[in-house]
């Protein structure tokens, strides 16, 4: 998600660690010196290299989380399984964009991918239909109301029992895997 990078079918929240909001004001400040200076100056490109470096220092952050956190997954587990995304489809979204590319699920799934092949673990990939947050682990009842993206938790009428949207839908991932 884009409130919590990744959830176990444990319970165990990875944070989303929003690296370019925190360094954000920086880069701000540092593309609107470079815009200032004058093309071929020394002073110039002396600020066009500290931009450089916020932008790598970023990329480098954010590499490094999704390292630790793919490698803590495949140490910890056999089988993993997530879904497939379509990202495309959701930056089209103008609100939430930049948010879900900070996220970067498909370097992700590409580190998933790799390192599931070196350790010799399971990668499944949920289809892009399969229902995850709106069907009901307990009883199997497939709510329509959770569609909507802001429904974070929501009773199932059938069996009564509450569910958070995230942890439900790593529930269903994991009995999709069984």
């Amino acid at each position: 998600g884009i409130k919590n990078f990744a959830i176990t079918s444990e319970g165990e929240i990875f944070e989303n660690p929003k690296f370019l909001k925190r360094t954000e004001k920086h880069l701000i400040k540092a593309q609107r010196e470079l815009s200032k200076k004058k093309k071929g100056s020394s002073n110039r490109n002396k600020v066009r290299l500290k931009v450089a470096k916020l932008h790598e220092k970023i990329s480098n952050q954010r590499k490094d989380c999704l390292n630790k956190i793919s490698i803590k997954l495949i140490n910890e587990n056999q089988v993993i399984v997530m879904e497939d995304l379509s990202v495309k489809n959701m930056m089209k979204n103008h609100k939430l964009a930049k948010a879900i590319s900070e996220v970067s699920w498909h370097q992700f799934r590409l580190m998933l991918e790799y390192k599931c092949q070196w350790y010799g673990r399971t990668l499944i990939i949920a289809p892009k239909n399969y229902p995850s947050s709106q069907l009901c682990f307990t009883c199997g009842y497939k709510n329509n109301v959770t569609k909507d993206l802001s429904v974070r938790e929501w009773e199932c009428p059938n069996c009564y029992s509450i569910h958070d949207r995230d942890i439900n839908a790593s529930k269903n991932l994991l009995k999709l895997a069984i």
